[in-house]
């Protein structure tokens, strides 16, 4: 799960993977047990974005951006290609939200949580997102 968010978020597999070992250190490096799975879930979430958005932000980073990467990524449940290339269309924050409450099972409330936004936002985030997809979709079928 903490590849699949740095993947998704990094668009490649160099930069994903140093921002998943940078979370795997931070969990050996945490201080205080998780309450539950679901606070432990979270907080790699959480700490996964974070990392990569800390990374992004960087002047040295260099773009090396990967169809090849994205390919590669596969999420808890399957993806058929044409949805997996109308996802990848979509701006960073309707990715993520759909990710965590659609791959992740998060509600609305909690994916808000874990972004740091106000569910509203998140909600708008969502439903902008599946309409996104429901055009690019339709284009493709309906050509």
């Amino acid at each position: 799960m903490v590849y699949q968010i740095c993947l998704m978020l990094m668009k490649n597999v160099p930069d994903a993977e140093d921002a998943a070992q940078t979370v795997f250190r931070k969990v050996m490096e945490y201080p205080k047990p998780f309450r539950d799975p679901e606070h432990e879930k979270a907080w790699l979430i959480v700490t996964a974005r974070n990392e990569c958005k800390n990374q992004l932000k960087h002047w040295w980073r260099t773009h090396r951006e990967s169809e090849e990467a994205m390919e590669k990524l596969t999420w808890e449940q399957p993806v058929d290609g044409e949805l997996w290339d109308a996802v990848l269309t979509l701006p960073q924050h309707q990715r993520m939200a759909l990710y965590l409450c659609y791959y992740q099972g998060y509600t609305a409330r909690e994916a808000a949580e874990i972004m740091g936004k106000n569910p509203s936002t998140v909600r708008t985030w969502l439903a902008q997102g599946r309409k996104k997809l429901k055009e690019v979709l339709e284009v493709e079928y309906h050509g």
